[in-house]
């Protein structure tokens, strides 16, 4: 039943993206010659509905090769957008590729570019709805996948809780084959009754998750799925080590996986987070040098010492490099191996409140612009922590493969000041391995309107890590 369903939701989806693409190109004509350039001569509204008759089919292969018609029951909404984005790139690039070498249709360019903005918004928007009504049906035991798992174990059973903590990804647990009978559901039968099984109950999907110690039946469960023409997927028993996007290589017909894929050794990539970069960067620095100036003068006035607060920090491929800070504290021997409190006796009067609201921050703009930083990514450490939190924190050092940035994936969520250093490090790793563009400009908007306030409560004392009631972290 689920494979018809995945079909009508298919024709569904390319009916209603054709739909769009009408509505997308009226709109775009209508920005063009009555928004923007009213007292024009121009070409009639058919023309450019002719225009889109003709480019139904290009719409419609060119969103197929992104996967767009595709199920994304589980996929993150966030991907779904870049591959939206991705494919009207493509498609406006055809268009406007074909419209300089074959002259078919006289239509202005600039309605194509509109058509471009307006087309993404459009089926975003209808994903999105589409995404929020299918939650619902599924939430309420409708448009379910029928799943079997292979195993007993503790993969199998960490698959499980997945499925039963997520209701809206539409799974339906039938149950498990296995050769013991202590898991949670109905077994269904030992591994060698599997062609049995699946003869008799039918499931949408079968996910093999067994354990190391059960891993001589992987063959055998693969053929009988392949017999029956059952779907199969397959959770590695070292799952934990895969990252959720692993980068696949192969050497001869052996299959490699590359347990740490980043998305920013693309060369592509770099240049586009490095492009953004620079160019924003440039315009922050110009609107906040009202507000930088100010500080520094009011600095100067209400304490002894530097505007500037240099410091060392660890930055990309562990290399130091000096970050810049307006000074919020009076000089003194632990600014490099200290953390502060809110009522840090160190901090200066009008140091407390630009690093309230963060404002001792905006010197590192200049970091961003010499490429010292990115506007987003992990949080740059002192060198002394550095040391100490590598051989505590798993996975710690993995941060430095990538630009610190001034705000992080970790930052909007809440961990800041004295929060689970561990949990920032899984978001970093989390904001690592699935970068996208999307990504940052979340990230950024979200730093706008909820993280530029500063609640720090911890202080560091040479190795110690103290909160506010005196409790070593």
């Amino acid at each position: 039943m689920i494979k018809e369903n995945q079909s009508l939701l298919n024709k569904i989806n390319a009916i209603t993206d054709i739909v769009i693409l009408f509505i997308s190109m009226t709109f775009a004509y209508l920005i063009r010659f009555y928004i923007f350039s009213p007292d024009t001569d121009y070409i009639k509204l058919t023309t450019y509905i002719q225009f889109s008759i003709l480019i139904i089919p290009i719409n419609l292969i060119v969103f197929n090769f992104f996967n767009l018609y595709h199920s994304f029951r589980t996929t993150a909404f966030i991907k779904e957008c870049s591959q939206i984005i991705k494919a009207n790139t493509l498609l406006t690039a055809v268009l406007l590729s074909s419209y300089f070498v074959f002259r078919l249709v006289d239509i202005s360019r600039w309605v194509i570019v509109n058509f471009y903005f307006v087309n993404i918004t459009l089926i975003t928007l209808k994903r999105f709805a589409l995404r929020k009504v299918l939650s619902n049906i599924r939430a309420k035991g409708l448009n379910l996948k029928h799943v079997v798992i292979i195993g007993a174990g503790e993969v199998a059973n960490e698959y499980l809780q997945v499925i039963k903590s997520n209701k809206t990804f539409g799974y339906s647990y039938s149950g498990y084959v296995a050769n013991n009978s202590d898991f949670i559901g109905e077994k269904l039968g030992n591994y060698d009754d599997l062609y049995k099984v699946l003869d008799k109950y039918k499931p949408d999907e079968v996910v093999c998750a067994l354990d190391i110690s059960d891993a001589k039946y992987i063959e055998n469960v693969v053929s009988d799925c392949e017999k029956s023409g059952t779907k199969i997927s397959i959770i590695p028993f070292c799952y934990k080590y895969i990252p959720s996007q692993p980068y696949i290589d192969q050497i001869g017909n052996i299959p490699l996986i590359n347990l740490r894929r980043i998305p920013l050794d693309n060369l592509g990539n770099a240049f586009i987070k490095r492009s953004i970069d620079v160019i924003a960067s440039l315009i922050l620095i110009i609107c906040t040098s009202p507000i930088m100036i100010l500080t520094a003068i009011i600095i100067k006035l209400t304490s002894k010492g530097p505007v500037i607060f240099k410091q060392n920090r660890v930055g990309l491929n562990k290399k130091l490099f000096t970050m810049y800070k307006f000074r919020s504290m009076n000089v003194n021997a632990e600014e490099n191996t200290g953390w502060s409190t809110n009522n840090d006796p160190r901090k200066t009067k009008f140091g407390s409140f630009i690093r309230k609201f963060s404002i001792d921050e905006l010197p590192q703009f200049i970091n961003v612009l010499k490429g010292d930083m990115s506007l987003v990514g992990p949080r740059p450490e002192l060198p002394h922590f550095v040391e100490n939190f590598k051989n505590e924190i798993p996975l710690y050092m993995v941060k430095h493969q990538v630009k610190p940035g001034i705000t992080g994936l970790a930052q909007v969520n809440g961990y800041r000041g004295d929060t689970s250093i561990t949990k920032r490090i899984e978001f970093d790793i989390h904001y690592i391995e699935n970068w996208n563009i999307l990504m940052d400009i979340s990230i950024l908007f979200k730093t706008v309107f909820k993280g530029l306030k500063n609640n720090e409560q911890i202080i560091k004392s040479n190795t110690e890590t103290i909160n506010d009631n005196g409790v070593q972290l």
